[in-house]
């Protein structure tokens, strides 16, 4: 039996940036150094104070602010940009093999982007793709972001896409079909063996007789979704567009809500009161924009749908509801996260806020907040360094000049 040698400890690293913002704090903290060993963050704070053992690989990051990795609330890795493939065709043309190959890249590009997770909101049509690719990334086969699986969305019966009255034969739905307590429990159950994090689910979709948004499930459905999800200790989120389908989902008890194109202040109030947090995906909406309405950023006029959505994120914002960096990646390009905030910051955050959101905010939201989200000790070292302060400048995101995930330099 052949044996072999265990490798040898990583080498500690000394990180000495021009600053270091940890996550939570007001401002960057100046004369900053963070160190590593192995997986976890050993020591942060002013360099005098940090004790350097002597092996320690010392990497100078001059000009830069490092920061927490970044945690994208919204993303579907197994989908690309609908002006590249309208949705309909990368559902029913595209191989299975064919999309995993574009989810490898597609996740390569959000880590070297600063995204160091990521809750995939639905394969859409590649059913457990989004587990297997977890996985790979896992066993170091592939480089990606830590992932937070859902496998397939649940939609009632009849109300997703591919439409079937579109179609000869009968098209493979992007989603999971349900109806009724009995089969929705089955629906949640089956997931979760396929390895699913999280549960969601469509509280309403354009399935109105004509084409409009209006909710799905009803009430009691949702209740029951949400029961099953909770007892095995998973949370729940919902797509929802409609006033009435955020206030059902919100009142089953999911944790959070998609898109809210059209919340109320009154939604909005309740959502706060039962803790429900917003991922508002502004970029998605104003791709849609640029795709079927011609819409030019800075430009032209904006639509009716992106007049309506500053509207309802700026009552998100009146009203307290926590706000999740999630901007429905995939409906445009991959490794533009960034585009989420600096639209965030557009519509009325500021930089400090939104940046809070995608690091320590996402982190409690996703449950994470034991182990990401903040640079401290004993958090796992997943790390950015940028250069220029982005509390200040939320474009400096966009100028990554390192990248550690779990304490290994990936960029």
């Amino acid at each position: 039996m052949q044996s072999h040698a265990a490798e040898p400890a990583p080498r500690p690293l000394l990180l000495v940036p021009a600053s270091v913002w940890d996550g939570v704090a007001d401002a960057p903290h100046l004369g900053w150094v963070v160190l590593v060993r192995g997986a976890r963050i050993e020591a942060v704070g002013p360099g005098a104070g940090v004790t350097t053992p002597a092996d320690a690989e010392r990497i100078a990051l001059p000009g830069t602010t490092l920061i927490p990795g970044l945690i994208e609330g919204h993303s579907h890795l197994f989908l690309h940009p609908y002006n590249e493939t309208l949705w309909d065709d990368q559902v029913l043309k595209e191989p299975f093999g064919l999309r995993m190959a574009r989810a490898v890249a597609h996740a390569r590009a959000t880590l070297e982007a600063g995204v160091t997770t990521m809750r995939d909101l639905g394969t859409e049509g590649a059913f457990d793709g989004d587990v297997q690719l977890k996985r790979a990334i896992e066993q170091g086969i592939v480089p990606g972001p830590r992932i937070i699986t859902t496998t397939r969305a649940i939609v009632a019966t009849g109300s997703y896409g591919p439409r079937r009255s579109l179609y000869a034969f009968e098209p493979l739905q992007g989603a999971e079909e349900a109806s009724g307590a009995e089969e929705i429990v089955r629906v949640v159950r089956s997931q979760i063996g396929h390895g699913a994090d999280w549960i969601k689910v469509y509280a309403d979709y354009r399935w109105g007789p004509k084409g409009e948004a209006l909710p799905t499930f009803s009430l009691d459905e949702l209740k029951v979704l949400v029961e099953t999800a909770h007892g095995s200790g998973r949370p729940v989120s919902a797509h929802a567009a409609t006033a009435e389908g955020m206030r059902r989902a919100t009142l089953a008890g999911v944790e959070t809500i998609e898109h809210g194109n059209e919340g109320t202040p009154e939604v909005f109030k309740l959502m706060k009161q039962h803790g429900v947090a917003l991922c508002p995906t502004i970029a998605a909406s104003e791709a849609y924009a640029t795709y079927f309405s011609g819409w030019v950023k800075g430009k032209t006029p904006p639509t009716r749908e992106l007049e309506t959505k500053r509207a309802s994120f700026k009552a998100a914002l009146a009203a307290g509801v926590t706000i999740c960096f999630g901007g429905d990646v995939g409906v445009f390009q991959h490794g533009d996260n960034v585009r989420e905030l600096e639209d965030m910051v557009e519509y009325g955050m500021t930089p400090l806020a939104a940046l809070r959101s995608a690091t320590s905010g996402n982190a409690k939201v996703f449950r994470l907040d034991d182990r990401l989200g903040k640079i401290a000790p004993g958090y796992l070292a997943d790390l950015v360094a940028v250069e220029g302060d982005p509390t200040r400048e939320i474009g400096a995101l966009r100028k990554v000049r390192g990248v550690w995930k779990d304490g290994t330099r990936v960029r």
